[in-house]
């Protein structure tokens, strides 16, 4: 895929802008006070219709949009720290972007992508870290869950989250909670959703709107996905047509034989994998790496983002913009996947090296794009069900928040031609 860049030259800046025009520019660097603020803004102007650039590994992955009369307040109010640039100073950055030594490029921000999270209208008894930082921006989205992607709604969208959620019908692997109020009313709602639908079984339910997703990803979406959303999503898939479920979540035994009869063809990240059959196993597969991870002590646990050419691979360039390479790493149900089970197409963009251990992984799917991020939330080591969300306002410059915010202007990047 290529995008869309801006003229660099100064002089053609000078000519195309009115006399007088100035520039604003974000730094998303050290300097930067309110990391995750800066991309609501920018979401914010590409809703007003004003294209912003964003500048590829210039300090840190920086914006930078004409100067108009309202910007300035927003910015302030946000307490976003920005500069303002003659069009000559701006043309001289982007002449340096461009020089072909430099690992730099801009990309055109051009359109607001619109945004769902797929998660049920109940409360449940832990956060989402996604919904809790696009909060904090003020990204607005629409709450959907599997009526609506059943009914045909995913078009509405271009980029769309998978909360915590269990594509494999098994609420989750909660039973020791079956007693909480809140693991009896997740029950009641899918079951509910799940005959009103046709299906006999949540996992069967599960199952459609997984198929569903994936058909509009190759129609050009573009799915994220963080903790056990992440491998149920795949394990839902290799498993058509054969019983991974125990009994006591859906009344019939699951087959014996189950790992003996996966298909890993219509998986998108994982293959040669076995699911844990065993019902009271929290764990889904051997798929993540939390187990293997005992005795990793918090001060100890980062993984590192990958560094990739801006100029020749946009792609994991963008979702990979920081000002941090080095990042503090999180449990979540899902926490990283085992390398050895990765499909030779997908991106390792994140990774903790002696673990052996993918953090964050991308990939394209027909014309759309995925992304999974291991963990729950990267401001909380170790989320345990039933604990407070995170308050985000204590995080501002989040690193690990700032990866999620990367895949939800990716969709706004202009297009210029798809490589066949």
């Amino acid at each position: 895929m290529q995008f869309f860049r801006p003229k660099i030259l100064s002089l053609l800046l000078g000519l195309l802008q009115p006399l007088g025009a100035q520039y604003i520019l974000v730094p998303m660097d050290g300097a930067q006070g309110q990391h995750l603020r800066a991309y609501g803004l920018v979401y914010t102007l590409l809703s007003r219709g004003v294209p912003v650039d964003w500048l590829l590994n210039y300090r840190g992955g920086s914006f930078a949009f004409l100067e108009i009369g309202w910007v300035q307040m927003e910015l302030q109010r946000r307490e976003i720290t920005y500069q303002t640039l003659s069009t000559a100073e701006y043309g001289q950055i982007l002449a340096q972007v461009a020089r072909p030594e430099v690992n730099m490029d801009v990309v055109r921000l051009e359109k607001a992508p619109r945004i769902a999270v797929y998660a049920p209208q109940s409360s449940e008894p832990w956060d989402d870290a996604v919904q809790l930082v696009l909060l904090y921006a003020e990204i607005p989205y629409d709450l959907i869950y599997d009526g609506d992607i059943l009914s045909g709604k995913l078009r509405e969208y271009d980029w769309i989250h998978l909360h915590h959620e269990d594509f494999t019908g098994q609420y989750g692997k909660f039973f020791t909670f079956r007693e909480r109020p809140w693991y009896k009313a997740m029950v009641r709602e899918q079951t509910s959703l799940a005959a009103q639908w046709g299906f006999r079984r949540v996992a069967d339910l599960k199952l459609a709107v997984v198929k569903k997703l994936r058909d509009w990803v190759q129609n050009g979406g573009f799915l994220f996905a963080m903790c056990s959303a992440t491998d149920t999503y795949d394990i839902a898939l290799a498993a058509e047509g054969t019983d991974i479920v125990g009994e006591l979540y859906d009344g019939t035994p699951y087959d014996p034989a189950a790992n003996s009869k996966l298909r890993y063809e219509p998986c998108i990240a994982f293959h040669d994998f076995t699911v844990r059959l065993n019902p009271y196993d929290y764990e889904f597969a051997d798929i993540d790496t939390g187990e293997r991870r005992r005795g990793l002590r918090e001060d100890q646990d980062y993984f590192t983002l990958r560094e990739f050419s801006a100029k020749w691979d946009p792609i994991p360039t963008m979702l990979c913009q920081n000002h941090m390479t080095l990042i503090k790493g999180f449990y979540g149900q899902t926490t990283g996947y085992e390398m050895h089970l990765l499909k030779p197409n997908v991106v390792v963009m994140g990774e903790n090296a002696p673990l052996s251990e993918a953090r964050y992984i991308h990939g394209i799917l027909g014309r759309g794009f995925w992304t999974f991020y291991g963990g729950h939330d990267p401001e909380d080591y170790q989320h345990f069900v039933e604990e407070p969300p995170t308050d985000v306002s204590k995080f501002p410059t989040s690193p690990g928040y700032r990866l999620i915010l990367n895949n939800v202007l990716f969709p706004a990047a202009k297009r210029k031609k798809m490589k066949t």
